[in-house]
């Protein structure tokens, strides 16, 4: 029997339940919870040092979402056979749950923080992700580390008209719209997700029915945490303070930083140039004897600098770069830049610049999902880079990480809604965006441009994607707020906001959505999200200019697809013994060749960017197998001479027998001479034995029968 577990339900509208306990697992943790739904179990512990480090101005948080390949009973691959490095989809769960958390802290904790999460035991039936936002919240319930919490996380999802939460993966599949929702009691913190082409009205439907559930499970951590006498939290304190410097600070600089704004230089960075100059200048002023806190002049101009910013907009509705609220930046985009490419395009808005290829490979090229809980192969992927030079820094390339595998997640949402059915499209499908250029909405240049680089390779999308990154000013006192569209590197440092907004000219496709205050009442929200709609159809009209419509031909380069199926029975016949059939045939033509066996037939899928390659190809499979027909044609090849005939292989894999007396009209007293091992000859298929199944060919029908001489003369 588990020792002193304190544990609360909670019940969902269908009547699943879901349970948090604590009390037996991690003790040694500052919070540890175990949260679970039917078979499934999450282990969420949460660690904080009492102390901050040595000047450190934010909070230096990590979460950590891991699942245990034994959950679901197995066994790691590769060579160590143990859990290694998070996979993207785990990095995502770590993700969400970060953005869903993060903001919830006070914003003077800055301690070394540690959430880790850990799936303990799968359910096929339950997705663990949506209760993984809820065990971190929970973990911290439970524990005296400060936080403005509790919040929890669901996905809601739209079927077959109906709204849902947490619905069981089999219903998920049937779904025109599914989010990943955060919230608090009071607020939305937190979305993210994709859909059929929603509507804005639809979106904000989903997000009010997500949040009457999530207040729920705030209600219930909220008593859990009293349960467990945890009402009082750690005191801190982990900010130096210097009253006289700010002031002095905010006095001489504040009117400088609202003059520099105020010139409203597009160029970001002249504008940054400016504001540091401003900052350096102070600095030189005080001498080197000062007395001032040398290590808050950086957080406390930094703080100047953005109220500054930030007035601007709201007081006069203008923004750092000159334009209008709702103004997209100047657009311009080009197709099959890169010759080599199966599809290509360069989209710049702004000072944000994105180079994306297309490329189109065979089945052989999937991708391959091995995880604990999900398998399987992916078609269609996408990847994002986001190398030093695009903001002109100077970083080692370490590879991807995680806002990569993230922003590389959205645009892939945003354009898989648009491809064609696996039944149309016979290609895998590779997508990489190089950031080229960055100052805000590098994701939504991804989409852009990945919309434009499908089309320009030939795939025949159902309709080009845009995407805009919205933001949003506020004063809380006042009310006052300003909503911005496709916002700049600063206006998302500065701002209140981060909501990306992808879709068609019908509908919505894919959302992100981080707030960085407390709360966004749901009619700001819809106006943000029609504003957005707004900004995505000028964006539309403008790459439509580029290219409207996806190129009626494939790249000379590109490989071609042509499909067959075969009866199940012949897959055999066409891979041969241990492949040597199939794997002589790519030999011989250069031809890429795919067979698998779907709902007891063969799919034939054979790829090459040669047409004399491909019909040498297709002539061979269909060699192997055609039906023989009595009464057809054939050319074939002599295989062995016998006594009393010869065995023709007349189809790939086929030999019949050609009988002596079917060679020529005269009649033959032996076969010496008369035919050659691999001699090519014509024959006709004249029957085919019931029982045996042998075929019998003949030669001589195919020749001119000689004329009868008449009778002989009497003697």
């Amino acid at each position: 029997m588990l020792p002193n577990v304190i544990s609360k339900s909670i019940v969902l509208e269908d009547g699943r339940e879901i349970i948090i306990e604590t009390g037996a697992l991690a003790k040694q943790a500052d919070g540890a919870v175990v949260v679970k739904m039917g078979n499934a179990m999450l282990l969420a512990t949460v660690v904080s040092k009492q102390e901050a480090g040595e000047d450190v101005d934010f909070l230096p948080m990590s979460v950590d979402y891991q699942e245990k390949f034994a959950a679901s009973g197995k066994i790691p691959g590769g060579f160590l056979k143990r859990e290694g490095r998070l996979s993207d989809y785990e990095i995502l769960i770590s993700r969400i749950v970060d953005r869903a958390i993060r903001p919830i802290f006070p914003e003077d904790y800055h301690a070394d923080t540690q959430i880790a999460i850990t799936l303990m035991s799968s359910d096929t039936d339950v997705l663990p992700d949506c209760l993984a936002g809820l065990a971190a919240s929970a973990a911290l319930a439970v524990s005296d580390i400060p936080f403005n919490g509790p919040i929890s996380e669901v996905r809601v999802a739209k079927i077959d008209g109906n709204l849902f939460i947490n619905p069981t993966p089999e219903k998920l599949e049937k779904a025109s719209m599914e989010f990943i929702v955060a919230g608090s009691l009071d607020h939305i913190l937190m979305v993210e997700g994709e859909a059929n082409e929603a509507s804005e009205d639809e979106m904000v439907e989903a997000l009010q029915f997500a949040h009457e559930e999530i207040k729920k499970h705030c209600q219930v951590q909220k008593e859990l945490t009293v349960e467990v006498g945890k009402e009082t939290k750690r005191e801190y304190n982990h900010e130096k303070k210097d009253e006289a410097l700010f002031e002095k600070m905010r006095t001489e600089l504040y009117d400088k930083c609202y003059e520099v704004v105020s010139r409203q230089i597009p160029n970001k960075t002249e504008r940054s140039s400016l504001i540091s100059e401003i900052k350096e200048q102070f600095i030189e002023s005080l001498g080197e004897d000062h007395e001032y806190e040398a290590s808050l002049i950086g957080p406390y101009f930094g703080k100047i600098h953005k109220e500054a910013a930030r007035n601007l907009t709201l007081n006069e509705k203008k923004r750092l770069d000159g334009r209008k609220l709702d103004e997209v930046r100047p657009i311009w985009s080009v197709v099959d830049y890169l010759p080599s490419a199966h599809g290509s395009a360069v989209f710049t808005r702004g000072e944000t610049q994105s180079v994306t290829t297309c490329t189109l490979g065979t089945k052989l090229d999937e991708q391959m999902v091995d995880g604990a809980v999900i398998s399987g192969y992916n078609k269609f992927f996408l990847h994002y880079n986001f190398p030093a030079f695009s903001t002109g820094e100077v970083r080692p390339n370490r590879g991807p990480g995680r806002r990569e595998v993230g922003h590389g997640n959205l645009a892939m949402r945003a354009l898989k809604k648009v491809l064609p059915s696996d039944e149309e499209n016979p290609y895998t499908i590779r997508v990489v965006s190089d950031i080229l250029e960055s100052n805000g909405s590098s994701s939504m240049a991804t989409v852009c441009a990945g919309s434009l680089a499908l089309m320009d390779a030939g795939i025949k999308i159902k309709s080009p994607v845009t995407g805009i990154a919205m933001g949003m000013i506020s004063d809380p006192e006042s009310g006052n707020y300003s909503i911005l569209s496709d916002i700049l590197g600063d206006e998302d440092h500065l701002g209140d906001m981060d909501f990306k907004v992808t879709g068609t000219e019908k509908g919505i496709t894919a959302c992100q959505m981080d707030l960085k205050v407390e709360g966004l009442d749901y009619n700001v929200l819809k106006e943000a999200l029609y504003q957005a709609r707004e900004g995505r159809l000028h964006i539309l009209k403008e790459i439509s200019n580029t290219l409207a419509a996806p190129k009626a031909e494939l790249k000379p380069h590109t490989p071609r697809s042509y499909n067959m199926t075969i009866p199940k029975e012949l897959i055999g016949a066409v891979i041969g013994p241990g492949g040597k059939v199939i794997q002589e045939i790519q030999k011989d033509t250069g031809a890429t060749i795919v067979i698998e066996e779907v709902e007891n037939t063969g799919k034939i899928n054979i790829f090459s960017n040669n047409q004399e390659s491909m019909d040498a190809a297709i002539s061979r499979i269909k060699g192997i197998v055609a039906q023989p027909e009595i009464g057809e044609t054939y050319t074939g090849i002599v295989k062995n001479i016998m006594p009393f005939g010869a065995f023709v292989e007349f189809m790939p894999g086929k030999d019949g027998l050609l009988h002596i007396s079917e060679i020529k009209w005269e009649r033959l007293e032996s076969m010496d001479g008369v035919l050659e091992p691999g001699e090519e000859i014509v024959v006709k298929l004249i029957d085919i034995d019931k029982k045996t199944g042998k075929f019998k060919l003949s030669r001589k029908v195919l020749l001119p029968k000689p004329e009868k001489t008449g009778k002989k003369e009497k003697d």
